[in-house]
């Protein structure tokens, strides 16, 4: 999310609304900021949308009451919160996806990168690089011109024997 943007026109406090309406508006602040963002929203970002008082845990909590029978979750991962699809679908997602005629056959190498990138989000190339021990130009990391270098998960490798 990004860090420096200028105080905007929303009304953060909703003085003028009740109690319970005013913390079911933060609620559906942090849904719609969770839903459109693809990674891991923290508490800061969540805190311009709501009221200067308001928890953003206690939010998020009630939040993830609301969704207890669908079938995703709100989940905590690397400092903030992010919509998820509950395991339970993982077959029903596969099936009408038809991801089994996609390449999922990783060797060891490529298990370390996605779980440094996993990990230590946001990566940049050098330090994947240190993180897997490895400096070697048959590592080739597709990265594109993102906010702070940001690793987009898009890996090649030429040899698979000379990685390590």
């Amino acid at each position: 999310m990004a860090k420096d943007r200028p105080a905007s026109e929303l009304d953060r406090e909703l003085a003028d609304l009740p109690p319970e309406l005013r913390w079911r508006e933060w609620m559906r602040r942090i849904e719609a900021v969770l839903f459109a963002s693809a990674s891991p929203v923290g508490r800061d970002d969540l805190a311009r949308v709501v009221g200067q008082g308001a928890s953003v845990d206690l939010l998020v909590e009630d939040l993830s009451g609301d969704f207890e029978e669908r079938s995703f979750e709100i989940a905590q991962v690397a400092g903030g919160w992010m919509f998820r699809t509950r395991a339970a679908y993982g077959p029903a997602i596969r099936l009408a996806a038809d991801v089994d005629d996609q390449l999922t056959d990783l060797d060891a190498f490529d298990v370390a990168v996605l779980a440094a990138v996993a990990y230590q989000q946001p990566i940049t190339r050098d330090g994947l690089m240190g993180y897997c021990h490895v400096n070697s130009p048959s590592l080739q990391v597709d990265m594109p011109d993102v906010d702070q270098g940001a690793l987009a998960a898009d890996f090649h490798a030429s040899n698979a024997s000379s990685r390590w």
